[in-house]
């Protein structure tokens, strides 16, 4: 069975809280029991870790990268531009990894600097985007 780490940045744990109007009324816990869901379905096994530190991000990273995980996911929320660590950590990783955001952020005038260092994108399909990256890495 594959092993996905999925990554929740900066302010993801805002996510229901606030700009509902954007990211709709899902919180936090609710994403993350969606996602287990997909992950099951999909025959694929995920720990989801959250974070305000792009140190604490990027330590987790790096213990999965140790740990043989398959890939990862990342909504970076918060570090999508102008984290140049966080970049360089998800370069060095030896497995595939996939930018997930709710929303679309180019709509909203944010280019994503994180895609550039991942091997796909999925932005804009709100929590279905996460099935979709974990197809993704699933069938890689």
């Amino acid at each position: 069975m594959k092993r996905i780490l999925v990554l929740h940045g900066a302010g993801m744990d805002m996510r229901g809280k606030t700009m509902i109007e954007t990211f709709g009324p899902m919180l936090l816990p609710e994403y993350d029991e969606k996602i287990r869901g997909f992950a099951a379905e999909l025959g694929v096994a995920v720990e989801i870790f959250h974070s305000n530190s792009e140190g604490a991000v990027i330590d987790k990273l790096y213990a999965a990268h140790d740990a043989g995980f398959d890939g990862a996911i990342i909504n970076p929320a918060g570090f999508t531009r102008g984290y140049p660590a966080l970049y360089a950590a998800i370069s060095q990783v030896k497995f595939p990894m996939v930018e997930v955001h709710i929303s679309n952020p180019a709509r909203r005038g944010t280019v994503s600097e994180v895609g550039a260092v991942c091997v796909m994108t999925m932005a804009g399909f709100g929590i279905q985007g996460y099935a979709l990256a974990l197809r993704g890495l699933r069938d890689r």
